[in-house]
Protein backbone atom coordinates (compact mmCIF):
# COMPACT_ATOMS: atom_id res chain seq x y z
CA UNK A 1 0.00 0.00 0.00
CA UNK A 2 1.81 3.25 -1.44
CA UNK A 3 -0.57 6.26 -1.80
CA UNK A 4 1.08 9.82 -2.04
CA UNK A 5 -0.24 12.24 0.38
CA UNK A 6 -0.57 15.70 0.57
CA UNK A 7 0.12 17.26 3.73
CA UNK A 8 -1.35 21.34 5.02
CA UNK A 9 -1.14 22.74 8.17
CA UNK A 10 -1.65 26.19 9.70
CA UNK A 11 0.09 27.13 12.81
CA UNK A 12 -1.75 25.25 15.60
CA UNK A 13 -1.55 22.04 13.72
CA UNK A 14 2.30 22.22 12.49
CA UNK A 15 3.82 19.90 15.30
CA UNK A 16 1.63 17.15 14.14
CA UNK A 17 1.82 17.78 10.63
CA UNK A 18 5.49 17.15 10.93
CA UNK A 19 4.29 14.00 12.94
CA UNK A 20 2.11 12.84 10.63
CA UNK A 21 4.92 13.25 7.80
CA UNK A 22 7.39 11.43 9.45
CA UNK A 23 5.17 8.27 10.40
CA UNK A 24 3.83 7.87 7.13
CA UNK A 25 7.11 7.91 5.40
CA UNK A 26 8.74 5.15 7.73
CA UNK A 27 5.43 3.42 6.25
CA UNK A 28 6.19 4.05 2.86
CA UNK A 29 3.97 6.32 1.21
CA UNK A 30 5.28 9.43 -0.41
CA UNK A 31 4.51 11.87 1.32
CA UNK A 32 4.09 16.22 -0.07
CA UNK A 33 4.38 18.37 2.80
CA UNK A 34 2.72 21.46 1.60
CA UNK A 35 3.93 23.77 4.53
CA UNK A 36 3.49 25.77 6.82
CA UNK A 37 7.32 25.08 6.41
CA UNK A 38 7.92 27.49 9.52
CA UNK A 39 5.83 27.68 12.48
CA UNK A 40 4.37 31.49 11.56
CA UNK A 41 1.62 32.37 14.33
CA UNK A 42 0.08 34.96 11.75
CA UNK A 43 0.10 32.50 9.16
CA UNK A 44 -4.19 31.05 7.69
CA UNK A 45 -5.67 27.81 7.05
CA UNK A 46 -7.14 28.47 3.96
CA UNK A 47 -4.26 28.75 1.37
CA UNK A 48 -2.89 25.81 2.79
CA UNK A 49 -6.49 23.66 2.56
CA UNK A 50 -6.79 24.75 -0.92
CA UNK A 51 -3.15 23.80 -2.00
CA UNK A 52 -3.53 20.10 -0.29
CA UNK A 53 -7.42 19.85 -2.40
CA UNK A 54 -6.01 20.99 -5.65
CA UNK A 55 -2.85 18.90 -5.43
CA UNK A 56 -5.29 15.82 -4.46
CA UNK A 57 -7.95 16.65 -7.30
CA UNK A 58 -5.23 16.63 -9.40
CA UNK A 59 -3.64 12.91 -8.68
CA UNK A 60 -5.90 10.89 -8.59
CA UNK A 61 -5.67 7.94 -5.95
CA UNK A 62 -3.74 10.37 -3.81
CA UNK A 63 -5.03 11.42 -0.53
CA UNK A 64 -4.76 14.48 1.38
CA UNK A 65 -4.79 15.07 5.21
CA UNK A 66 -5.11 18.69 6.75
CA UNK A 67 -4.35 20.18 10.42
CA UNK A 68 -5.66 23.42 12.05
CA UNK A 69 -6.57 23.81 15.84
CA UNK A 70 -9.98 22.35 15.94
CA UNK A 71 -9.51 20.73 12.10
CA UNK A 72 -13.45 22.58 11.50
CA UNK A 73 -11.66 25.35 9.27
CA UNK A 74 -9.57 23.10 7.18
CA UNK A 75 -12.46 21.02 6.86
CA UNK A 76 -14.78 23.56 5.32
CA UNK A 77 -12.25 25.26 3.12
CA UNK A 78 -11.06 21.83 1.71
CA UNK A 79 -14.73 21.11 1.03
CA UNK A 80 -15.70 24.22 -1.37
CA UNK A 81 -13.78 22.68 -3.97
CA UNK A 82 -15.59 20.18 -6.15
CA UNK A 83 -14.71 16.71 -5.84
CA UNK A 84 -13.05 16.86 -2.73
CA UNK A 85 -14.75 15.49 0.12
CA UNK A 86 -13.00 16.35 3.60
CA UNK A 87 -14.23 14.67 6.90
CA UNK A 88 -13.09 15.26 10.44
CA UNK A 89 -11.30 12.33 11.69
CA UNK A 90 -12.01 12.17 15.72
CA UNK A 91 -12.14 8.64 15.82
CA UNK A 92 -10.85 5.13 14.51
CA UNK A 93 -14.47 4.51 13.58
CA UNK A 94 -15.08 8.09 12.15
CA UNK A 95 -12.35 7.77 10.23
CA UNK A 96 -13.01 4.27 8.53
CA UNK A 97 -16.75 5.58 8.21
CA UNK A 98 -15.99 8.63 5.90
CA UNK A 99 -13.70 6.17 3.55
CA UNK A 100 -16.20 3.06 3.46
CA UNK A 101 -19.25 5.46 3.12
CA UNK A 102 -18.09 8.76 1.63
CA UNK A 103 -15.44 7.70 -0.35
CA UNK A 104 -13.86 10.76 1.91
CA UNK A 105 -10.21 11.80 -0.15
CA UNK A 106 -8.71 14.11 2.67
CA UNK A 107 -8.53 13.42 6.30
CA UNK A 108 -8.84 16.77 8.77
CA UNK A 109 -7.39 16.65 12.03
CA UNK A 110 -7.26 19.10 14.78
CA UNK A 111 -4.06 20.33 16.24
CA UNK A 112 -5.03 21.62 19.31
CA UNK A 113 -8.00 19.66 20.53
CA UNK A 114 -7.71 15.59 22.29
CA UNK A 115 -9.31 12.76 19.80
CA UNK A 116 -11.09 9.77 21.06
CA UNK A 117 -8.13 7.66 19.40
CA UNK A 118 -4.26 8.35 18.63
CA UNK A 119 -4.18 10.72 15.39
CA UNK A 120 -1.38 8.58 13.86
CA UNK A 121 -4.15 5.70 14.28
CA UNK A 122 -7.16 7.62 12.85
CA UNK A 123 -4.57 8.76 9.77
CA UNK A 124 -3.34 4.49 9.33
CA UNK A 125 -7.26 3.87 9.21
CA UNK A 126 -7.93 6.37 6.98
CA UNK A 127 -5.40 5.41 4.76
CA UNK A 128 -5.78 1.44 4.83
CA UNK A 129 -9.97 1.60 4.72
CA UNK A 130 -11.63 1.15 1.06
CA UNK A 131 -14.14 2.44 0.15
CA UNK A 132 -17.39 -0.26 0.06
CA UNK A 133 -18.96 1.01 -3.31
CA UNK A 134 -22.13 -0.50 -2.29
CA UNK A 135 -24.81 0.57 -4.50
CA UNK A 136 -26.40 2.95 -1.83
CA UNK A 137 -23.25 5.32 -0.97
CA UNK A 138 -22.66 5.55 -4.21
CA UNK A 139 -26.38 7.00 -4.62
CA UNK A 140 -25.82 9.40 -2.23
CA UNK A 141 -22.19 9.94 -4.12
CA UNK A 142 -23.87 10.91 -7.04
CA UNK A 143 -26.31 13.26 -4.96
CA UNK A 144 -23.92 14.94 -3.58
CA UNK A 145 -22.57 15.30 -7.25
CA UNK A 146 -25.67 16.51 -7.85
CA UNK A 147 -25.57 18.98 -5.16
CA UNK A 148 -22.48 20.54 -6.45
CA UNK A 149 -23.63 21.43 -9.59
CA UNK A 150 -26.52 23.26 -8.36
CA UNK A 151 -24.14 25.98 -6.58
Amino acid sequence: MSFTIYLGADHAGFNLKNILAEHLTARSFVVHDLGSHTLDPNDDYPPIAALVAESVLEHAGSFGILVCGSAEGVMIAANKFSGIRAGLGFSLASAQAMRTDENANILCLPGRLQLVDDPLAVADTFLSTSFAGEPRHLRRLAELSDIEEQV
